[in-house]
């Protein structure tokens, strides 16, 4: 099996910054595309960025310029530093990799999420 371990979420000023970040463990071949989701109370959860193998990144329209995903493929890490965080970014965060196990195997794995709250 393959876990993600999601860290670095907690209070936030706004104005501020934060950087979260998410390890891959378990039986894994190799990774494929890797991102952030978010879910805020009552909505929906939504895309925040993502970044594949070969580092090309998508952002969600209301973090460009604010947020920005990275990774650490011998690390098999993904991180999401977040800057000029707003309130409205409060939300649980999600990590979300493509996995493969073995050859033609691939599986969508998620983290079990971390709290951010962005609040004076």
């Amino acid at each position: 099996q393959v876990q993600l371990v999601e860290s670095g979420g907690g209070l936030g000023q706004p104005g501020g910054s934060l950087r979260l970040a998410c390890a891959a463990s378990g039986r894994i071949l190799s990774i494929y595309g890797m991102g952030w989701f978010r879910q805020a109370p009552g909505k929906q959860r939504e895309l925040v960025a993502a970044i594949t193998s070969g580092g090309s990144t998508n952002y969600a329209n209301s973090v460009k310029g604010r947020f920005t995903i990275s990774r650490d493929n011998a690390k098999n890490t993904v991180y999401l530093q977040m800057s000029s965080m707003k309130p409205e970014d409060t939300a649980v965060y999600y990590c979300n990799a493509e996995v493969a196990i073995a050859v033609g195997t691939t599986y969508g794995y998620w983290g079990q999420g971390t709290q951010v709250t962005v609040s004076s």
